[in-house]
């Protein structure tokens, strides 16, 4: 079992490697803070932080926030928009890696992907882990 901080340095060698793997140029900040990774796309830089997806059956759940201790104990802080532009994730179980927008981002505790149809059938309002796939992902912000 991956400890916590293991599973952070996993996801961001794994997005790394698919950025890189996309054609991006991948750079890391020198010093701390709300963004784990800098993807230069030529025209714009993107400030990521980059996270673990677990699956639960047919969804992945992506948090969307840090997590540190506090002398009155755990302080969940969610991200802002200015301080990222996005949320990398990768789901070890699928061993794929995924890209959300700044919308998805921001001033949210979690984001959920759906892997399969809900059982309900519902379709308005799901976010498909298919259209946030990494190169998906890249592909509609550096267009054709």
């Amino acid at each position: 079992m991956l400890t916590t901080n293991q599973k952070g340095a996993l996801a961001e060698a794994k997005i790394a490697a698919a950025a890189i793997e996309a054609g991006i140029v991948v750079a890391r900040p020198l010093e701390a803070g709300r963004y784990d990774l800098i993807f230069d796309l030529g025209e714009r830089l993107l400030r990521i932080q980059c996270k673990w997806a677990a699956r639960r059956g047919g969804v992945l759940v992506i948090r969307c926030r840090g997590c540190r201790r506090g002398r009155e104990g755990l302080i969940h802080r969610a991200y802002e928009p200015g301080e990222i532009d996005g949320i990398a994730a990768y789901c070890r179980d699928l061993d794929q890696t995924y890209l959300l927008p700044v919308e998805l981002s921001c001033r949210r505790a979690v984001v959920q992907l759906r892997l399969s149809p809900a059982r309900n059938n519902q379709f308005a309002g799901i976010n498909w882990a298919r259209d946030f796939e990494l190169a998906a992902t890249l592909g509609r912000i550096l267009g054709p």
